[in-house]
């Protein structure tokens, strides 16, 4: 299996997306209009991790352990700060609502003359803050990201 870097991995937002029982697929976010996050640095992680739930019964002794409701995370994205980014205009104003946005991740994998995977989730933008840092630091933007669905996975295709 080939391993890919990150650079050249991009993020868009779109617009609101509620999040729903069910799992979401690719076409449910067919209708979206995407907008890149420029001046990306970071976008941390994202998927699902389970919740612990413990059960110990008296007769047993021993404590078991099962699977909860599933977190796909917070993605803490880092860019260098530009006030004039139409992404990152677009998280700031998602910040500032309740709201659920859709959320594309395109990685930097694709075969020789095919297409890249791609990620895609609902999450709320929970955090649009900057710093500031020292003299000689790029100021930065950073969102949080709080996932509110599965993410959706889209492989790689074509190639020669």
């Amino acid at each position: 299996m080939t391993i890919y870097t990150t650079a050249g991995t991009r993020l868009y937002i779109g617009g609101p997306l509620p999040a729903q029982a069910d799992d979401f697929d690719a076409t449910d976010f067919s209708s979206q209009t995407w907008v890149e996050v420029g001046e990306t640095e970071g976008l941390g992680s994202a998927g699902d991790t389970s919740a612990e739930v413990t059960f110990d019964g008296i007769n047993s002794g021993r404590t078991r352990r099962l699977k909860g409701t599933k977190n796909a995370g917070n993605m803490d994205v880092v860019c260098g700060l530009d006030p004039s980014d139409p992404g990152q205009i677009a998280l700031i104003a998602a910040e500032r609502t309740k709201n659920d946005f859709a959320f594309r991740v395109v990685l930097a994998d694709a075969p020789a003359g095919g297409t890249p995977s791609e990620r895609m989730f609902v999450a709320q933008v929970g955090s649009a803050s900057e710093t500031y840092d020292s003299a000689n630091s790029v100021m930065k933007f950073n969102a949080s990201l709080w996932i509110n669905s599965n993410i959706v996975k889209i492989a790689a295709t074509g190639g020669v």
